[in-house]
């Protein structure tokens, strides 16, 4: 590991991210490196397609560095277009397959790809948002493409591209520094962001989290909820099981309780990768699998703070741990965590050995333990820039450190507990109030599935805050039972002032609450 980390931060050192798996995986041809819905994918197998789609993607007329648009579900070919435009020296731009086509129009001329490449059920989709913008591609590649994307003639199949072109033999030699790929940002707060990593990012978070943290190894089986276009889902399904020869199992559907819980039982993964609200269903499911049908060792969690309670549940029901952490896109994967054997519930953890963590107040200097501060991180896999945005870059990469937008306590046993999104923080009579300590209080009431809590101004101007609650199925309560609940167990004026009840929370495609949608609906109301 110390020859590569040396290799990777030479000045002027070439480095190829895809090559660099490749070459971790050469000695295991026949070990099975993807399992996705419709078969088995070996190491050997993968190495081949990578190199062959690189080709495929090179005699397009595609050139270095230009963009190429990743529209897929996740599957075996999923990653063998992202690493193949990764080897061939491209940038493939991950993007969130549960988009309109409005979004894909901005993100295609945003990015000024040069080309797609897509699953076959999107493609009506690109279709759509290709003629919005007016945006013409050099090649559309179709992963598994069905009997209408073929009549129609102006697409390639993705296998078609493989057979007809023979194994790139040498990757681009890019640098570690190079572009290697985009994200977008979740928009759990309005416009995506083009999130530009680069071919290093990946290794470093397999090299501080993926191995030390995780504890990944050749046997471990990794399955995880969040998909591979979201940064959590690519270190988890992609980055940390090929850096060291493990086995994946990925799946197209929604990651629901049942579609999950197939998975555990017919895979039998070792290592899980979920959120906290698909945890709360899968806990609240009638059909949660026993400890003894699965054979799961660790589960992490991350997109948001884990309530303590549904940690305790699980861990009460499995007998294993949930490794809580915060990432974000620009840090690409997890930078603060709980660890194996060295969990507090309630907390995120301690800092990720290799990354930085400091807790700054308004004036930008650091708080002291116990008081509330905006969360900066500085670790080597903060990405370069937002593409295209130079005022949103300044404000988040501040030099060496970039700018989470997450606001943390940090306790006297050096972990941090989590108090909010910056933007989501409520001042109530001038104190800050946490929406994640009272939402964390709301669901530990046996009748509540999930909570979601937002700042409302009352007719005095003054900031109270609101709760939307989801029951869980069958049950009952009334606002007044929910208020007493929460004065019982925080000061009393962090209790929510109103309560609403819906059916279903707001949420990003990666399960994130999206709280600028409550203060919307607000808005709209009043």
């Amino acid at each position: 590991m110390s020859q590569a980390i040396d290799h990777v931060r030479a000045p002027g050192a070439q480095f190829n991210f895809a090559q660099h798996l490749i070459e971790c995986n050469a000695t295991r041809p026949q070990k099975i490196a993807f399992i996705d819905d419709v078969g088995t994918l070996s190491y050997g197998e993968l190495a081949e397609r990578i190199r062959r789609t690189a080709a495929g993607l090179l005699a397009a007329g595609l050139r270095r560095e230009e963009r190429v648009l990743l529209l897929m579900q996740d599957s075996s070919d999923w990653v063998v277009s992202f690493l193949g435009a990764m080897y061939a020296g491209l940038v493939p731009v991950a993007v969130n397959t549960l988009l309109t086509a409005e979004d894909y129009a901005y993100m295609l001329q945003h990015s000024r790809a040069q080309a797609a490449l897509v699953s076959d059920v999107l493609l009506p989709t690109l279709r759509q948002a290709m003629g919005q913008g007016g945006h013409e591609l050099r090649a559309v590649v179709v992963s598994r493409p069905g009997a209408d994307a073929q009549a129609a003639g102006d697409v390639v199949s993705l296998e078609a591209l493989i057979s007809a072109n023979a194994p790139l033999a040498v990757a681009a030699p890019t640098s570690p520094d190079d572009p290697g790929f985009w994200l977008y940002s979740s928009g759990s707060t309005g416009r995506p962001k083009g999130t530009t990593h680069t071919h290093a990012n990946p290794y470093w978070t397999a090299e501080l989290y993926g191995k030390p943290v995780l504890g990944l190894v050749e046997q471990d089986i990794c399955f995880s909820a969040a998909k591979l276009f979201f940064a959590y889902g690519l270190g988890n399904g992609l980055s940390f099981p090929l850096s060291v020869g493990a086995t994946v199992v990925l799946m197209a559907e929604r990651p629901t309780p049942e579609a999950t819980f197939k998975r555990w039982t017919e895979h039998q993964p070792t290592v899980f990768f979920g959120a906290p609200t698909g945890f709360a269903g899968m806990l609240a499911s009638p059909k949660l699998p026993a400890r003894k049908d699965v054979a799961l060792r660790l589960a992490s969690s991350a997109g948001e703070a884990l309530p303590a309670d549904l940690g305790e549940r699980f861990t009460a029901h499995f007998g294993i741990e949930i490794i809580d952490g915060i990432g974000s896109t620009e840090m690409l994967h997890i930078y603060l965590s709980n660890l194996p054997g060295r969990v507090r519930y309630g907390t995120t953890g301690w800092p990720v050995p290799g990354y930085d963590v400091e807790l700054r107040g308004d004036d930008g200097r650091p708080v002291p333990d116990g008081e509330t501060g905006d969360l900066y991180v500085r670790g080597p896999s903060a990405a370069l820039l937002y593409w295209g945005n130079r005022e949103k870059s300044r404000e988040t990469f501040q030099g060496a450190w970039t700018k989470s937008g997450d606001k943390y306590v940090r306790n006297a046993d050096g972990t941090f507990t989590y108090s909010g999104r910056s933007d989501d923080m409520l001042k109530v009579s001038g104190i800050y109030v946490s929406p994640f300590e009272v939402e964390a209080t709301l669901v530990q009431h046996p009748a509540v599935l999930e909570a979601a809590v937002v700042g409302m101004v009352d007719a005095e101007g003054l900031t109270k805050t609101k709760a939307y609650v989801v029951l869980k199925a069958g049950q009952q309560v009334g606002q007044d039972e929910l208020k007493a609940f929460v004065k019982e167990r925080l000061a009393p004026y962090k209790y929510p002032r109103q309560i609403e009840f819906l059916s279903e929370l707001p949420k990003t495609a990666t399960g994130k609450i999206q709280r600028f949608k409550l203060r919307e609906l607000d808005s709209a109301r009043s």
